[in-house]
């Protein structure tokens, strides 16, 4: 499995370093998602494809440092108690959320279907 992720992230690196450089991700967020969506889905050649056009529709829509805000904010709303809390019923995030969802719906609708 270590040896499919190293070369993933060698393709992929070499396939979106242009996209990335023009969208603000670097390659290291590209592959981190796919890697996720992959796991979440399979790990094929198909999904690979798949999931790295969803990536690549969201950095279309989402400035990266959006993207970065959204991921920490994802991280710290797992954290319990009051520090978790403060994140998960603010409206800025709440926002962000929804932009990113829709995000990925439409990069959903365009790469899985």
């Amino acid at each position: 499995m270590k040896g499919l992720a190293v070369t993933l992230a060698l393709c992929l690196g070499a396939a979106t370093a242009q996209a990335a450089e023009s969208e603000g991700y670097p390659t290291a967020a590209r592959v981190d998602y796919v890697l996720g969506c992959m796991s979440a889905n399979s790990m094929t050649q198909e999904m690979m494809t798949k999931c790295s056009c969803s990536i690549d529709r969201i950095a279309a829509e989402i400035p990266y440092n959006d993207y970065v805000e959204l991921e920490t904010v994802r991280r710290m709303q797992d954290v319990g108690g009051e520090r978790g809390g403060v994140l998960r019923n603010t409206g800025w995030v709440r926002d962000l959320q929804e932009r990113f969802r829709l995000a990925q719906v439409q990069a959903d609708l365009e790469c899985f279907h």
